[in-house]
């Protein structure tokens, strides 16, 4: 008696994998994910930096099929284009800083991320714990605190959050905080879960910012990201009020405004109800570029990091859902959009979340596609499993095409905050990331992981078709389905949810 709902849920999804055979996602044929996999990941692209002529060009590209396949531009943007103030900024030539009797080595111990020239051979150096502000918790780590004219230190991320996430999203409102207060400096001390080396290679370099991020990119202030020495006590000295001065000099960080843009299309849906609800479909287009700003290691005969599985891959199978969800709408609207961005920091898309072209609370849901490459061709990995009520779609989807789920692959790696869709959990929205299959992070993902050797002539073009359409799928079955996915009880991103979509307790 017990294997019965058993037989018939898999007769259920036996029945909807064979209906799903005359839907348009199945007509789409080998040469047309092909194709577009080759242009986004050609050498003509130059990497699809951000802010580059080939992000560009491939910004173009997917705005001319989007237009192709009868989707409308959003309200208030660019045509298709939503239009990012981003600033370049091109970091110090010269820079040093000495803690009381400790000197530190500039890129090797500390970086700086913004501020201009700076000449303070003897100022003070005062403790701030977090930096943060924020009335709702009643924190305020500057009351009765005097900084003006002091280098501030303070620790890394935020008092209430421990995703290291937080950490990159409170840069520009620490500074902010600082300099209305009138520091000369604010340094944050370096306690993140990862090494060090990527982190100051990352943000020590040349980079890209939104400029109203929270502050003014043309602050005189320097700010940086400093890692303290074995044995050195000068952070712990500050924190228990240790007076100590600080000797701080910059060539100054020259910031410049640079042009990119996320691509969105909106399809209408058929239902006279579900039609004024969204889901969101998303991928981010862009990579790491050429040479020294992809970070990887080049050869004497490619300095290319072409970047086809992250994220062409993604976006073609973005582009395959678009395709067939016009010549079948669904239920609901769909937007589309390709984001920019996602390699310095997730700023397309939170810069989406942050000025949605809907309303946030009609978004129902957002199904983004990222990766790092696959290493199982039998299967999609899904990141964000079991945390939204959509296993059931997922997996007819994944059987429709002869693919299994492999869930939630490399937790150690923490990538359901990692990715765009993080974006649009914070603000409370039921998301997962639809992902090639990769069960671990292993050489078979490193071995082109931000390599030059991503390149589209190593993809498996059969297994690219099978990992579109069941993205395809996945999108058709959500956008259909009466009932709206909704965070599971417990989950960190509930409350939230609850909140945008006035479900509150």
């Amino acid at each position: 008696m017990k294997a019965l709902p058993i037989i018939l849920f898999f007769t259920a999804v036996s029945l909807v994998s064979s209906s799903l055979n005359g839907q348009p996602e199945m007509a789409i044929g080998r040469e047309a994910v092909e194709g577009q996999l080759r242009f986004l990941a050609s050498d003509a692209l130059q990497g699809r930096r951000t802010g580059s002529p080939g992000n560009e060009i491939a910004a173009y590209f997917i705005a001319a099929q989007l237009q192709s396949y009868g989707y409308r531009p959003a309200p208030g943007l660019n045509g298709y284009f939503q239009d990012i103030p981003f600033e370049q900024g091109i970091p110090p030539v010269q820079a040093s800083l000495t803690i009381g009797k400790t000197g530190y080595q500039f890129k090797e111990d500390f970086v700086l991320m913004t501020g201009g020239a700076a000449a303070l051979p003897k100022a003070d150096a005062v403790f701030a714990g977090y930096g943060w502000v924020d009335p709702v918790i009643n924190h305020d780590d500057y009351k009765a605190l005097d900084v003006k004219g002091k280098v501030v230190f303070v620790l890394s991320g935020r008092p209430d959050v421990s995703d290291p996430r937080a950490a990159f999203n409170a840069m520009g409102e620490k500074r902010k905080f600082a300099s209305e207060r009138g520091a000369v400096a604010l340094i944050e001390i370096y306690r993140l879960p990862f090494p060090w080396n990527f982190f100051s290679r990352y943000l020590g370099g040349e980079s890209l910012r939104v400029a109203e991020s929270g502050d003014s990119g043309n602050s005189t202030m320097v700010y940086g990201w400093l890692k303290e020495k074995q044995g050195s006590t000068e952070i712990t000295d500050l924190q228990q009020g240790k007076k100590l001065k600080v000797a701080l000099s910059s060539s100054g960080y020259v910031s410049k405004p640079l042009r990119s843009s996320n691509v969105v299309g909106i399809l209408p849906g058929t239902d006279p109800v579900l039609s004024k609800e969204y889901i969101l479909l998303t991928a981010h287009f862009d990579h790491v570029g050429v040479g020294k700003q992809g970070g990887g290691v080049t050869t004497p005969t490619d300095s290319i990091f072409n970047g086809a599985r992250d994220n062409a891959m993604g976006i073609v199978a973005l582009l395959t859902a678009a395709a067939a969800l016009s010549k079948e709408r669904p239920a609901r609207s769909v937007i589309v959009a390709a984001v920019t961005g996602e390699e310095i920091g997730l700023l397309g898309s939170n810069y989406f979340a942050e000025h949605p072209p809907v309303p946030l609370k009609d978004i129902i849901f957002n199904l983004n596609t990222d990766g790092a490459g696959y290493n199982d061709p039998s299967y999609i990995s899904i990141i964000g499993w079991g945390r939204t009520g959509t296993n059931a779609w997922i997996e007819q989807s994944a059987q429709a095409v002869g693919l299994k789920v492999f869930p939630d692959p490399a937790p150690e790696q923490g990538l359901f905050d990692r990715s765009d869709n993080v974006s649009f959990a914070l603000k409370g929205i039921p998301c997962l990331t639809f992902t090639p299959g990769m069960t671990s992070f292993d050489d078979a993902i490193n071995k082109y992981y931000h390599q030059v050797a991503d390149e589209a002539d190593s993809v498996d073009m059969d297994y690219l078709l099978r990992f579109a359409r069941a993205f395809a799928i996945s999108a058709r079955l959500i956008a259909n389905d009466p009932v709206r996915p909704k965070w599971v009880e417990g989950d960190k991103y509930e409350k939230v949810g609850k909140q945008l979509y006035g479900m509150e307790d």
